[in-house]
């Protein structure tokens, strides 16, 4: 009798599932950046074939905005649970910088955010997508801080935003939590003293 410890031998082989690929993927482009990671790397972390790849993302950046998705629903900054209508507009944004700056440097490997990192990546189709998250939330921003302050909702958010993308790139470049969450402490102190509504 013979036998064989070839276990590919035996039934399927297993399928692969795609939104296990999107979650490693979003390991890859967060720790190394976009630009950084080939269609090679993703593939040979999903232990799969170039050909179904492409059949599962269409590109790398399809594969990228399915990782954008799965971002915002899983470790982005909750602007709706900071930006509350019973607190004032200072305290949420002061406690919206803070978030950020905890959420950017809770992974020392995958540092920055994700989102904020694709705005300057150099493949168009993955830049407009991740442009495009930014600007949404940049909107909920603006429209939270008109609904009290209108004459000073464009401004702040320029603010809000600006801080936001120094916060990501300081975690990038290897500060750590501490000095990340005092740079969002004395962002956030005038906020507070001038939009106490």
């Amino acid at each position: 009798m013979i036998t064989t410890n070839n276990a590919r031998s035996r039934g399927r082989p297993r399928r692969f599932d795609p939104e296990e690929g999107v979650a490693v993927a979003q390991q890859l482009f967060h720790a190394r950046g976009y630009d950084a990671v080939s269609v090679a790397d993703v593939t040979e972390a999903l232990g799969i074939n170039p050909p179904s790849f492409y059949a599962a993302f269409g590109n790398k950046a399809g594969l990228y905005a399915r990782v954008l998705d799965r971002y915002a629903m899983t470790s982005a900054v909750p602007l709706s649970d900071i930006l509350r209508p019973d607190r004032s507009v200072g305290q949420c944004l002061a406690a919206l910088l803070q978030e950020a700056a905890r959420l950017y440097a809770a992974n020392p490997s995958a540092a920055g955010c994700l989102v904020l990192e694709g705005t300057r990546c150099d493949d168009v189709e993955a830049r407009t997508a991740a442009r495009g998250f930014f600007g949404a939330a940049e909107d909920v921003i603006r429209t939270y801080i008109a609904e009290r302050y209108p004459e000073k909702a464009e401004g702040v958010t320029d603010f809000i935003c600006t801080t936001m993308l120094g916060l990501s790139a300081q975690a990038r470049r290897g500060l750590d939590h501490d000095r990340l969450q005092t740079i969002a402490r004395l962002a956030g102190e005038p906020l507070a003293q001038q939009l106490p509504d």
